[in-house]
């Protein structure tokens, strides 16, 4: 590995460091919060540096004093079994990254087939990816969402926020855009027969920076009385609006901000965040492949994961992991199976470098 280009990230972590010790840096949210990302990413390649040099040195020490006194030969073995996994997870750090897995995520849902069951069903999975980010300290808010008779959603869109001790949104959830197969028997099924319905997840980072210039002649903007939960402004005011974006046909809604003002604002970052996934779709063929196979069509046959409730089982079919606690999963606890793909994606990246 080249020793210069790890030098130049511990002198950077050395330096944000400092500027995160600055007052004035914090005055700007926005800017404190870009800083404490990168700084937490480098953190994670400064601790194995350190810990890398540390056993090395200690192992030539320890064969030194072996020379003299045996004893330290066991140590010295033990170091040195040691020092290639420090290597392998330094090798790891230093892959280039996506640019963008720091980034915040916008998570759509929509049901699919199986009518009002994949409906309930969208609506768990909502619960599991607010669960997920409470037990990560991230910021979830519904900006739109359309609820079916039976309380589930026919679809849903929520922002997901990283904070400063807890970032990475986009690195955890990019690789759960796809469709999600659910086999269980629905509350509407009085017979008691497993049924297998779906719905599809689409998730694409918010972009930091305005990247994507709009033309207010390329907007459509409707205003409609907000429906649903919401206090005194539901349905008492036009409060609600819709953007749609004519080159693309792009639609947003956002109706969960008190005022029009705010949802405006709100639904205008979301088509930016959309557009932008838009314009890496064509600029980069792999990137777009990997958006377009995330959900083609809700249909239970191009299935990513199967929550399978008779067993208690999740099983992602990408990377052949499977599990038995498919309660605590939809609970939020993710941690495993994304780890899994997260490795997997690593070694493959791995194995091309």
């Amino acid at each position: 590995m080249d020793s210069a280009a790890v030098q130049a990230l511990l002198d950077q972590h050395a330096e944000l460091e400092n500027r995160l010790a600055d007052p004035l840096l914090h005055a700007d949210p926005d800017a404190a919060r870009k800083v404490g990302r990168r700084y937490g990413e480098l953190s994670r390649i400064v601790r194995v540096v350190r810990e890398l040099d540390q056993a090395r040195n200690d192992m030539a020490v320890a064969r030194e004093l072996a020379v003299e006194d045996p004893v330290f030969a066991t140590e010295a073995d033990t170091l040195a079994d040691r020092i290639p996994a420090l290597e392998s997870e330094l090798a790891e750090l230093l892959l280039p990254r996506d640019p963008h897995d720091d980034s915040d995520v916008v998570l759509e849902i929509k049901s699919g087939e199986g009518g009002a069951e994949s409906a309930l069903f969208a609506a768990d999975l909502l619960r599991m990816y607010l669960r997920y980010a409470e037990r990560h300290g991230w910021q979830a808010q519904v900006l739109d969402a359309t609820e079916s008779d039976l309380g589930g959603y026919k679809d849903v869109t929520v922002s997901l926020r990283s904070s400063q001790t807890q970032p990475g949104v986009w690195e955890r959830l990019k690789f759960e855009g796809g469709v999600h197969r659910v086999q269980r028997v629905p509350v509407t099924e009085s017979s008691g027969r497993i049924h297998t319905s779906a719905a599809g997840v689409l998730v694409y980072p918010e972009p930091d920076d305005v990247e994507i210039e709009l033309d207010d002649k390329d907007l459509r903007i409707d205003v409609y009385r907000s429906s649903g939960p919401g206090g005194q402004s539901v349905n008492t005011t036009d409060s609600a609006v819709r953007i749609t974006h004519l080159p693309t046909g792009i639609v947003v809604s956002c109706q969960n901000e008190k005022s029009q003002i705010q949802n405006r604002i709100r639904a205008t970052e979301v088509l930016r965040a959309r557009l932008q996934a838009l314009a890496e779709e064509k600029a980069q063929q792999e990137a777009s492949e990997q958006r377009r196979s995330q959900v083609r069509t809700v249909d239970r046959s191009e299935r990513v994961r199967t929550y399978n409730f008779p067993e208690n089982r999740i099983s992602d079919h990408r990377v052949n992991y499977k599990a038995y606690n498919l309660d605590s999963v939809l609970d939020g606890d993710l941690d495993g199976v994304l780890d899994a793909l997260v490795k997997a994606d690593r070694e493959l990246r791995l194995r091309g470098s």
